[in-house]
């Protein structure tokens, strides 16, 4: 069995697949009804309108409806793209066990414990026809696919087979009126619209399911006699055929293959088993250890099968569908219906060239696995799972191509896996001795040597060099030297690809892809969320592979994106310019011709060809958000510009990439505030103060303006900007400008005016102008303020300008290779001709500046009533003066020594933290790299968290605890270091560790101790703190191995049992008025499962309170429970003995307690009141603890983190998890 996707949840009763879609609803004992995507492992919706147990669920074949019946008698047709049910059909009067869409007609068949069929008609809402016959419950009924049958299965122990051929009719307008005139007679007089053609009698008790062969006339069929049974039917009559015996309990579901010839069963045994048709024998076995199976499922169109069990479903194939292969050159050899067959690429030639030995084993998975091919001596390996692994030597002889009859016997042997590694020396893998044996073409051993690791499989790896496969490595060894030639640390690798050239290696685990050189020297990792199917590189050294639903590509820095959707996996042969050869998994040959301008654009950009970029830029059609962003992040922001017609985006990739021209433009089309503030800030980083002082006038930024005169020494317009601001009336902004300025008088007339005389006093006489001071002085009268005696005033008189007006000296920088290149391309050529007249960007270096923006007077004019009128109004700014320029430098000279010197700054590498969230998928990994939104996202669907504040402080914890922070000196940033775990000296440095946690298993040890500690000391309080703790640390754990997974989920029991046991002896001290309750709280506490110094403690309380409170009985059945225990302590056994004396002589209760020791029970979490075996319950999804129904959807009480019935995927604290 091959399983594909699991779910964990309540019991599965019916299951149905989507024709088209990778989808799967699960109708469950919880009367939720679940909608997955397979692939994807995904939970897309849930519909919760039944009440009680919805025992069956069907897909139509090609609307976007699906129907459901339950135990509440109703069937609903429901809408999955509106999310809701269209409509209920009522008229069963007892639970329904099955329901189905016809293929064809608008029909729905339904079965039920009523002892009824009903055929209704889901358009007109009603129902047709009634079929009844069965005298005990009918347990299922489907259509044929194809003739006018429907076939049930009832407790009566009878299968029925009835004919709907006249209710097809009825449906059906008949053609003349003699036909209309006969229906209206049958509709007045009565007629039978179904009627039993056969009654198949042979099982001895009640039969649960029988289902239709897809095409022969067959019928199989499974029992409470745990048989299953095989009927065949003609015209007239149907018989039993034979009789398949192995199921130890009730048959639950039985169905025919749709493409082999088998059968399916399975069984409240807790096992599935598949059965050959033809020889009518068991061929495998598939058991689960706790789960009985109810329901089995076959997708319509593909090899996959799904089952539901008690605690949810699995779907499965039984078989590998992948295809063996081996490319030599312009042809491929393959394996397809036990032939060898040959396909030449060039001229797509498709033959059989000699027949495979099909294998003799009873059991699936046998056929070929990998093939390998030596194209000098014409020879295959074809390597099969028969006999524990073996391999079949063929020499192919030259003129058999394109016969195919040619029959030869194959030398076999037996070995993990056989590839050739010299003309013609092939090797095997022996594991029993971890040891390769290398052969030559007569099957004879050549030479035996020891591998360097415990190797399961052996690949190619050149000639002469084997590449061996562990479980968490791969090493290349070299067979005539027995060395190591490197070593990779990888997932389980499933499939090793090789370059043209040999030169690259992709190595394919199932979710991800390391790509690395010839000495396994790591170059990047992709991760991937649906499975790797295969791949193959291009010419160029691009890695092309599929994933189940897309084609993508993998450039050698680790970029990658898609090429195109696929309708069905195939698997990649060879990649040939734009064309993919590929095979389907019926073993096809397809080639797929794609478009590839996306990832050879990226690849040019990588490789620095910029000759090949400006070409495709000039000719394809590359465009959208993806390449712009792409361009971006690579630091091509000056490429991207050109991809660009939208003026907000052209100007931010202007800003970006220093491209001032290109930025005014776009500011003047946008012409917002914004946008001329950060054009402002950009060009003042420049130097290009012409730029500064244009962006500030259109946005009248006086104060910026202003300063900006300042700092460039433009006095002139420092003085015009004072007068600006005393017509407006802005009187910070005249003393600003006077202080700028360095004009006393005028600071002294300003403050004058405002009436701030004394400050205007102090001004005057500090700076020495006596006679204003003796003025103001006279004005203040005895308000002067007196100035500090014996120290020397500081004037605020600003430097004078060395140089003044124009830019600053600017960076000399040679053009990008892009620009100028490019100005013709797109949107920039026609708005700026000119500056692309003047522009040779290949030779000259030139300034960058604003070519035909004058720098005008700021004129003011300034009316008789005092209004401000400003020039050029309409433009919304001020004409600009002439710029000052500084003189045209001679650049010819200094051009090739300019050259020499351009810097060219390190691409950023990623971020430590940015390589932890992509390569993991554990919660603990994801907060510690910092991305708490992952981390969160991944506890609610694994363990159905949404209450993350008890977690907050963890997150952070690991957070700041993953990294190390350095600091170089006092003006440098703090430079962070990450914590790698497991790091060592001889680590390889280009490989990336997982994130050190300051959480461990260790830890949680040592809490479970002081725990049992506290508790045994009666600090419950303290104890409750600490199994809560461990309750809350256990999300975040990571561990390395499957045993320590167990221990994790075993130490969540121990702690979830704690927890419940003292929060409700915690809860029993506070109650002080109620005696019943303390006793029932008493009494469940020692059903917790607790240590058994603890147990005695919890049943000598109990026995104490019971026996206080009159409860004899009770008490006296504590007693026993602890004398059970064999206690240590003899006062312990002293005290039980004696309680059971006194309760002999009265075996009474004074008081009803709601306790039944002899039912077993589990503890409502919530009301901590008894839920007893068979009643319904609502379990936590992390803690497992069990809550009454009423309590679902609410916040588990116990673990405090979990929603009470969310469905979630299951714990995952370890990378060996995944990697399965």
């Amino acid at each position: 069995m091959l399983t594909k996707f699991e779910t964990k949840s309540n019991r599965v009763k019916g299951l149905s697949f989507h024709t088209k879609r990778p989808w799967i609803l699960a109708s469950l004992h919880s009367g939720v009804i679940q909608l997955w995507d397979y692939r994807m492992g995904t939970l897309i919706d849930r519909f919760d309108e039944h009440d009680g147990p919805v025992r069956g669920v069907h897909f139509h074949k090609s609307q976007p409806l699906f129907v459901s019946g339950g135990d509440d008698y109703k069937i609903k047709v429901w809408n999955y793209k509106m999310h809701r049910c269209l409509f209920t059909l009522l008229g069963h009067l007892d639970y329904i066990r099955t329901v189905q869409f016809h293929n064809e007609y608008p029909w729905i068949v339904s079965s039920s414990d009523d002892q009824t069929i009903r055929i209704w008609n889901w358009q007109s809402r009603t129902c047709i026809s009634v079929l009844t016959g069965h005298n005990h419950y009918v347990m299922c009924a489907s259509f044929h696919p194809k003739e006018d049958l429907v076939v049930s299965a009832s407790l009566d122990q009878t299968i029925r087979v009835w004919d709907i051929g006249a209710l097809r009719k009825k449906t059906v307008s008949p053609a003349d009126d003699i036909l209309r005139l006969s229906q209206m007679n049958t509709d007045l007089f009565g007629g039978v619209d179904a009627v039993v053609k056969y009654v198949l009698e042979g099982h001895d008790r009640g039969v649960n399911w029988a289902a239709f062969h897809p095409t022969l006339p067959l019928i199989v069929s499974g029992a409470d006699d745990r048989q299953v049974k095989l009927w065949r039917m003609n015209d007239t009559k149907a018989w039993e055929v034979d009789t398949l015996r192995g199921h130890m309990n009730n048959v639950s579901c039985v169905m025919f293959h749709a493409r082999q010839d088998i059968i399916v069963s399975n069984s409240e045994d807790k096992s599935i088993r598949v059965w050959d048709v033809t020889k009518r024998t068991g061929v495998q076995t598939f058991r689960r250890e706790h789960d009985r199976f109810w329901i089995l499922a076959a997708h319509p169109e593909m090899n996959l099968l799904a089952a539901g069990h008690d605690s949810g479903m699995i779907v499965f194939k039984l078989e590998r569908e992948r295809p063996a292969f081996s490319v030599s050159g312009d042809s491929l050899y393959y394996v397809k219906d036990r032939f060898l067959r040959y396909y030449e690429f060039s001229t797509q030639k498709d033959a059989q060239v000699i027949p495979i030995r099909r294998p003799g084993s009873t059991s699936l998975n046998q056929g070929p696995r990998t093939m390998s091919y030596s194209p000098t001596e014409n020879a295959v390996l074809v390597c099969s799972d028969v006999d524990g692994g073996s391999y079949e030597l063929y020499i192919v002889p030259k003129d058999t191509v394109g016969r195919g009859d040619t029959g030869q016997e194959a030398r076999r042997g037996v070995g993990g896996s056989a590839v050739f590694v010299a003309r013609n020396r092939f090797a095997v893998l022996d594991k029993s001795n971890n040891q390769v044996l290398v052969k030559n073409l007569k099957n004879e051993i050549v030479k035996k040597g020891a591998l360097p690791i415990p190797t399961d499989a052996i690949f190619y790896a050149g000639t002469g060099n084997l590449l061996c496969r562990a479980e968490d490595r791969v090493v290349i060894f070299d067979l005539q030297q027995r060395i190591v030639l490197g070593e990779l640390q990888t997932p389980f690798v499933k499939y090793v690809v090789w370059s043209n050239d040999m030169e690259s290696v992709a190595l394919l685990s199932k979710h991800a892809i390391i790509i690395a050189s010839k000495k396994l020297v790591h170059r990047c990792t992709l991760h991937e969320t649906i499975r790797v199917k295969g791949g193959a590189w291009d010419d160029n050294g691009v890695f092309i592979y599929t994933t189940l639903n897309h084609i993508k590509y993998c450039l050698p820095n680790s970029d990658s994106g898609i090429i195109r959707t696929l309708d069905v996996p195939i698997y990649i042969i060879k990649v040939s310019g734009n064309t993919i050869y590929c095979l389907d998994r019926d073993g096809k040959n397809r080639a797929i011709t794609i478009d590839a301008t996306e990832y050879a654009f990226k690849l040019s950009l990588l490789k620095k060809r910029f000759d090949q970029v400006m070409s495709m830029i000039r000719n394809s059609q590359l465009c959208g958000q993806a390449m712009i962003a792409y361009l971006q992040q690579k630091g091509f922001p000056e490429v991207a510009l050109h991809f660009v017609k939208d003026e907000r985006t052209r100007f931010n990739l202007a800003l970006e990439s220093g491209n001032i021209q290109v930025a005014v433009a776009s500011a003047k089309e946008i012409d917002e505030k914004d946008h001329w503030y950060r054009l402002g800030v950009e060009a003042l980083r420049q130097g290009n103060a012409s730029i500064v002082e244009y962006a500030y006038q259109r946005t009248k930024n006086f104060e910026r303006l202003s300063f900006l005169y300042l700092v460039t020494g433009n006095l002139d317009k420092l003085l015009k900007m004072l007068r600006i601001a005393e017509i407006k009336n802005d009187v910070m902004g005249q003393f600003h400008n006077a202080l700028y300025l360095g004009d006393i008088r005028e600071r002294i007339k300003i403050l004058e005016n405002a009436g701030h005389l004394p400050l205007a006093y102090v001004t005057a006489a500090v700076h020495g102008l006596q006679d204003v001071a003796e003025r103001l002085a006279s004005e203040l009268g005895d308000n002067v303020p007196t100035l500090p005696e014996g120290k020397v005033p500081s004037l605020l008189m600003p430097a004078s300008p060395v140089i003044c007006g124009g830019d600053w000296p600017l960076l000399r920088v040679m053009k990008g290779i892009f620009e100028g290149g490019l100005d013709n391309v797109g949107r920039g050529a026609q708005e700026e001709d000119e500056e692309a007249a003047d522009a040779d960007w290949g030779e000259d270096l030139d300034i960058v500046d604003v070519e035909g923006l004058q720098n005008g007077d700021i004129g003011i004019v300034v009316d008789e009533d005092g209004e401000v009128h400003e020039e050029n109004d309409e433009e919304g700014g001020w004409d600009l003066e002439d710029l000052e320029l500084p003189p045209e430098v001679d650049t010819s000279q200094t051009a090739t020594s300019a050259r020499s010197m351009v810097f060219v700054a390190p691409t950023p590498g990623m971020p430590v933290s940015q390589i932890w969230t992509q390569k993991s998928s554990l919660a603990g990994e994801q907060a510690a790299a910092g991305n708490f939104d992952t981390a969160m996202r991944l506890l609610s669907r694994q363990l159905g968290i949404k209450n993350f504040a008890p977690l907050k402080p963890m997150f952070l914890d690991l957070h700041t605890g993953s990294h190390s922070y350095l600091r170089a000196f006092p003006s440098a940033p703090v430079n962070p270091l990450a914590l790698e775990r497991g790091w060592s000296e001889s680590a390889n440095p280009n490989v990336r560790l997982p994130p050190a946690l300051v959480y461990n298993f260790s830890q949680l040890e040592e809490k479970l101790k002081a725990g049992y500690k506290t508790t045994t000391g009666g600090k419950f309080t303290e104890a409750l703190r600490l199994f809560l703790s461990i309750l809350h640390s256990i999300p975040l754990i990571v561990v390395e191995s499957r045993r320590d997974v167990d221990e994790v989920k075993e130490l969540i029991i121990i702690a979830k049992e704690y927890v419940l046991g003292l929060k409700m002896e915690l809860k029993r001290r506070e109650i002080k008025d109620n005696p019943v309750r303390q006793q029932e709280l008493a009494a469940y506490f020692t059903h917790c499962n607790l240590q058994m110094p603890h147990l005695r403690l919890a049943l000598l309380n109990a026995m104490t309170v019971c026996y206080k409170a009159g409860n004899l009985s009770t008490a006296a059945n504590f007693a026993r429970r602890l004398m059970e225990t064999n206690p240590t302590i003899e006062n312990q056994a002293k005290t039980a003995r004696q309680v059971l004396q006194a309760a002999e002589r009265n075996m009474k209760d004074v008081s009803q307690l709601n306790y039944d020791f002899r039912n077993p029970f589990v503890v409502c979490g919530a009301t901590h009141v008894p839920i007893y075996r068979g009643q319904k319950d609502a379990p936590c999804p992390y803690c497992s603890s069990r809550f009454v129904p009423a309590q679902e959807g609410q916040l588990c009480t116990v673990c405090d983190l979990a929603v009470v019935g969310a469905d979630a995927s299951g714990l995952l604290c370890s990378p060996s998890q995944i990697d399965d």
